[in-house]
Order: structure tokens, then sequence, then C-alpha cells
């Protein structure tokens, strides 16, 4: 039976509730990606946790996101589009109840890893829901809706966290969930609807073995770019275990999803329309998005002595600013503007963020330098994510968007936990290089060595009561913390400055692109 792409389409303060509703449900489950990060230290002191264990709480959310993200469009049809995401909606409050509650660091590492089942679920069915329910010619309107909440979420989690933590005791940042919660349920309950039965996949045959493939590859490689570089990489026997798992689970997977009738994970959907360029690219986005707002943060916090809240302030213009891009950016797509045209600015835009902020790193920068930076990235992620989410999208029937959504989401948190390891890699071996570059000019007879150290003596001996041996020893310790801040200083210039290029490299793959054209058009006998 042919399906009619416009028999999801809701109308007028229909639209507005579910628009809303799958708006916030995403942006909370974004907001919980980066919300830890902040309480680190109180979750330490409370839980009587080690930093390695707390680690694990921010890992376990993400892992069973990238799980439970690719297989979100089979398990909609499997249980029916409002039922799964109201279920969904549940289970990610519940277990945000349970988190607040725990009593022990293992405790809540376990109910993460659930609360991330449910949230994960959430942000790929939030964008399907939002594509079926606008008629395709607005397919970019919906898309900048959703990717309000996918460019905010990241940067709001520490700045809400921070005030949380500041304010209030740390299971606070799992019970602010709870409210909005309960109301998304009540919502989603009485507005949303399910599909129709023809566009349903065939879900008769539960693909056992490709789930267990997916949770054993995926699952393996998030959590060795997650603890990878805690562990020492493939020094650690388990990182090397979980990335062999890793490779032989992907492999697997990919063979069993294209050999079975009725795959967990339709892999065939990658050759259609642009869905595969389109996913390149969207791990290309997520690379740009999370280092740098993993990187940036650690250079406010160390250089310029921000506080976690200060440094998610600083950060709000530019995603605001982004924010209210995205509605214009969906305008213009509505209005035949190329999407590949806006990628292009998206790129460049992106690279002129980093170069323009590599080239203004320095100890007494202060939050009003990056103020234009910041904002020229919120440009750039409103011209990148909008565009490229209606290009893998477009040209694809109803039944296909959710398991397109699903990989598109997947790849780029994937994009964004390669760029946290590979910078952290890089900037561990850069500061490492940097350290020793900068020692080889300093020697005992380099007249501008001397020089630095009597400099730091005699301000020593002339602030306090001490001898000239301490006095001295105070000097070279002086002198090697200077060492210490230049070499990280220059290794963040570096990452800046390497991560534009990385964009710039990047451009030509909007030469690889299909042309596409939506055909459907709005069915106004469904409108009421």
């Amino acid at each position: 039976m042919e399906q009619n792409p416009n028999s999801m389409v809701e109308y007028g303060f229909r639209r507005a509730i579910i628009t809303i509703t799958v708006i916030l449900c995403a942006l909370l489950e974004l907001i919980d990606t980066s919300i830890v990060n902040v309480a680190t230290t109180q979750l330490m002191g409370n839980l009587g946790a080690t930093l390695g264990e707390v680690s694990w709480v921010i890992a376990a959310y993400s892992i069973a996101n990238v799980i439970i993200v690719p297989m979100a469009g089979w398990l909609s049809s499997f249980f029916g589009r409002k039922n799964y995401f109201a279920g969904s909606v549940i289970i990610f409050t519940v277990a945000s109840i349970l988190c607040g509650n725990s009593t022990s660091i293992w405790e809540l590492v376990f109910f993460r890893f659930i609360q991330g089942i449910g949230g994960g679920a959430l942000l790929a069915t939030a964008q399907s829901i939002l594509v079926e329910i606008f008629p395709p010619e607005q397919r970019g309107l919906s898309t900048a809706l959703f990717g309000m909440g996918v460019i905010m979420g990241p940067t709001l989690g520490p700045t809400v966290g921070g005030y949380l933590i500041d304010n209030f005791d740390w299971p606070m940042i799992f019970y602010v969930n709870i409210p909005i919660g309960i109301v998304a349920t009540i919502l989603t309950i009485k507005y949303i609807r399910n599909q129709p039965i023809q566009f349903r996949q065939n879900t008769g045959t539960i693909d056992w073995l490709g789930m267990a493939l997916l949770v054993a590859g995926i699952g393996s490689l998030q959590y060795v770019l997650e603890q990878g570089d805690r562990e020492d990489w493939f020094d650690s026997q388990t990182i090397t275990f979980f990335a062999i798992l890793a490779v032989v689970g992907i492999i697997c997977f990919i063979w069993r999803e294209l050999t079975t009738p009725n795959p967990i994970v339709d892999l065939s959907i990658i050759k259609k329309g642009n869905v595969g360029i389109g996913l390149v690219m969207s791990f290309v986005l997520g690379f740009g998005l999370f280092a740098s707002v993993f990187i940036y943060p650690v250079f406010a916090q160390r250089f310029l002595g921000f506080t976690a809240l200060q440094t998610g302030l600083s950060l709000l213009p530019g995603a605001l600013f982004s924010g209210m891009m995205m509605p214009m950016v969906g305008g213009m797509l509505q209005k035949g503007v190329p999407p590949t045209r806006m990628i292009v600015f998206g790129f460049l835009g992106f690279a002129a963020f980093t170069f323009y902020t590599q080239s203004i790193m320095t100890p007494q920068a202060s939050d009003s330098d990056f103020f234009i930076p910041l904002l020229l990235r919120g440009f750039s992620l409103g011209m990148l994510f909008v565009p490229l989410t209606n290009l893998a999208l477009t040209g694809l029937s109803p039944r296909d968007i959710p398991q397109a959504s699903g990989l598109t989401s997947m790849i780029r948190q994937l994009g964004g936990s390669f760029s946290v390891a590979l910078v952290s890699v890089f900037q561990e071996r850069r500061i490492a290089q940097h350290r020793s570059d900068i020692l080889s000019h300093i020697t005992a007879y380099d007249p501008n060595t001397a020089e630095r150290l009597n400099t730091y003596t005699n301000g020593f001996m002339g602030r306090g009561n001490f001898s000239l041996d301490k006095a001295q020893q105070m000097g070279n310790a002086a002198l090697e913390y200077t060492v210490q801040k230049q070499s990280f200083l220059l290794t963040y210039i570096d990452i800046f400055l390497y991560l534009g290029i990385f964009f710039i490299c990047c451009l030509p793959l909007v030469l690889f692109t299909k042309k596409l054209k939506t055909t459907a058009k709005v069915d106004t006998s469904a409108a009421h």
C-alpha cells in the first residue's frame, strides 16, 4: 500500500503543543549529557568516589545513548511512535529520580545508564516526530526548531549545572528533569499520534543478533572513546580488549544488518538520497561542536580563572544566537536556498571562529575578548545543523525518516566522542612537546633565564622573610610554573588552529551531494 507522506501532518494548536513537547524533551536529554561535568567534585565528596569512578557517571549515559539511538526507528515502529516516546519520557524521568536518590557511586552509574536509554530514544524520536508533523516543504523549519535544542543543550548543561551546584545540592541536577518529564508525558499521551499501520516497518521477527552486535560494537567503541584517555589507551588490557570487540562487533553488525530481511537498523538507507554524505558531514559537525565545547571551558577555567557558571554564561550568547538563527535558516531553505551553499558558509564560519580564537588566546584575555568569536561559532553551527539535517532527510519516505534521523544522531554523537578523545590525546602529547621545546632554551648560562630567576628570587625575598636559598627554590618553582602554563597555552592555540584547518579540509564534501527535490505537496484536507 502506498504511503501518504502527509497523513501525519498536524496543524494549528496541536502542532504547536507537539513541537514544544518534543523540543523540551530533546533539550532535556542534551542538557543531561553535560550537566554532570560540573558536579564531579561534589559527587566525589558526597559519594566517596574517585575521579575515575565519577567519570563513569558521564560515560554510562553516553554509552547508553549511542546504543539506543540507532535502534530508535525500529523500536518506534515496534511499539508505536506515541507509546515509545511516552515510555522513553517516563524511563528518563523515573531514572532521574533514582539518580538523585542514589547513595553510592555505582548505584548512580547504573541509574545514569537507564536514564541514557530513555534519553537517547527521546533525541532520535523527537526529530522524526517533528519532521512528520510538518508538511515536506516546511521540513527546513521543523529541522530548525529541533536544531535549537541540539545546539543549545550541550552549552546550557554546564550553565544550568553550575547554577544548581552553586545554589543547591548535587541531586538537584537530576530532580530538575522531573516536572518537565511529567508534563511531557501527559502532553505526549494526549496529543501525539501513532503512525498508521502502513507506515510501520515489518517488525514480525526481532533481530536479536543484530541488537546484540550493536550493543557489543557501538557500546565498546563508545567505552574506548570515553575511558581510553584515563586508562592510558592501549597500554591497558581492558581498553585493548574493548577496542578489538568494537572492531569485530561493528563489522559483524554491518554484515548482519545488510543480510537479514528484518534488520534492527536498516543500513541500506545510507544509499538513499544524501543520507550517506549527510552522515559524514554530521560526524564533522559533532566533532566541531563537542571539541569546542570541551576545550574552551578548560582554557577559560585554567587561564582566565572562570567558574563553571561563568564559563557557561560566556558560551550562552553564542548558543542563543545560534538558536535564534535556526528558524531564519529554515525559512531560507523553504524559499529554495540550496543547503550546500549554507553548509559551505557554516564550514568557513567555524574555521574563522577557530582561527580568531587562537589568535587572541593569552593569559590576560577576558570574557569580552571571546564574545565575538563565540557569536561566530553560534552563527556557524546555525548554518550547519539545519541544512545538514535537511540534506540527509530530503527525498526519504516517512518510513525511512526515523531510521535516518537515528543514524544521524548516533553519528553526530560519535563525532563528538571522537573529538574529545583525539583532543585529549593531542593535548597531552603537545603539552609535552612544547615543554621540551621551551626547556631547550632554558639553561643556567642563558642570560634571559638568569635574569628571570633573579627577578623571581628578589621578588620573593622582598615580599617575605625568606632566606636566599628558600627564595631561589621558590624562584625555580615559579619558573617551572611559567613553563608549564606557556606549554598549555601554546597547546590550546594549536588545537584551535588545527580544528580550523580540519573544517577547511572538509569543504570538498559538499561536492559529493546529490540535487534532490521534495515532490510531496501539502494535503490541506487534513487541516483542522
